[in-house]
């Protein structure tokens, strides 16, 4: 039942919750209301207990080592489906890869809520009421954070992240040895998704289909009439930049004699491309091909001369990538 994957989904929502909050300023002020300085609050991961635990351990504020705030933690602390959120469990969606070579199926994710903890440390009553204040305006009560999950294929959602409430604790008690501790503590809940295996469909698109029809009696086992029609996928526009030839005129939207420099290379009851119109080659006279314009939904359009043509062969049709327009080739037996 079980396989390995890991698509890092919980790791990308804990670093970028942690990005929130990594802009945040204090400033202090001189009787002119002058910035004298502008201190940039640090931010890390990890228990609010720890970072109390090091401000009374260390508490002669003379040494390097002791802890400088204002600063920052913050902490991954549960994790609750949602069923609030949930859709059908066998949607499926495709993706493909941003170079088109591989072709991925992955069912709709899972709806999770990621419990977060967001401890701020000051000294300064002042300076803690400036960083709620950068902080809570964006909540209301929820911010949208764009996340990237499933690496490569370049599935990128909104994670609302949402402010379930705000604490404050103010450790005044103590003699004057014992250094303050003020921290408020803020609560947030991001709405995530959780994606299963990711599965390789390269090889499962459909790339020819066969119908047969059967009509009349069938006696002795023979149908009196047998139909089958078979198509298969054709490209519309050129893949392997097969150039065959140049216009040798200015074409407008409704020619359909055209000159060529290169009469030789284009073969008749063919497909050319030629800007980002498809044109069929009825026929080769000349200097000049008759052509049918606008086939397969691309529009007619101006063509200067010394344009490329570019021939639509069997080969492109092979290199057909997925999302793009194609059009059909039928037979008949």
């Amino acid at each position: 039942m079980f396989e390995y994957f890991y698509n890092e989904i919980l790791r990308s929502t804990i670093i970028g919750f942690g990005s929130l909050f990594n802009g945040i300023e204090v400033q202090h002020q001189n009787d002119s209301d002058q910035a004298v300085s502008v201190i940039q609050v640090p931010i890390a991961y990890g228990p609010t207990q720890k970072f109390l635990a090091r401000m009374q351990q260390e508490a002669n504020l003379n040494r390097p080592t002791q802890i400088t705030l204002p600063r920052m933690s913050f902490e991954f602390k549960s994790l609750t489906y949602d069923p609030s959120r949930k859709t059908t469990k066998n949607q499926t969606f495709v993706t493909r890869t941003p170079d088109g070579s591989e072709i991925n199926r992955v069912y709709s994710p899972v709806p999770y809520n990621m419990g977060f903890e967001l401890s701020v440390y000051t000294k300064l009553n002042d300076d803690m009421l400036q960083i709620v204040e950068q902080i809570l305006p964006y909540f209301q009560p929820q911010y949208n954070l764009s996340i990237k999950f499933l690496g490569n294929l370049n599935e990128i959602r909104d994670v609302p992240v949402v402010l379930d409430s705000v604490s404050m604790d103010d450790d005044y008690e103590g003699n004057f040895e014992t250094r303050r501790a003020l921290v408020y503590t803020l609560q947030f809940t991001a709405k995530t998704y959780l994606f299963g295996p990711i599965a390789d469909v390269s090889g499962d698109i459909i790339r020819k289909v066969t119908v047969g029809y059967l009509a009349g009696s069938k006696g002795g086992g023979v149908a009196t009439r047998d139909l089958t029609y078979q198509v298969t996928p054709r490209a519309t526009k050129d893949y392997n930049n097969s150039l065959i030839s140049n216009l040798d005129e200015d074409v407008d939207i409704s020619q359909t004699n055209i000159k060529i420099t290169n009469p030789g290379g284009v073969t008749e009851n063919t497909y050319v491309y030629v800007g980002t119109e498809e044109m069929f080659v009825e026929k080769v006279v000349g200097d000049s091909m008759r052509v049918k314009r606008g086939q397969d939904n691309t529009k007619a359009s101006i063509h200067v001369l010394g344009t490329d043509v570019y021939s639509i062969t069997k080969e492109d049709n092979k290199l057909i990538e997925f999302g793009d327009d194609f059009g059909f080739d039928g037979n008949v037996f």
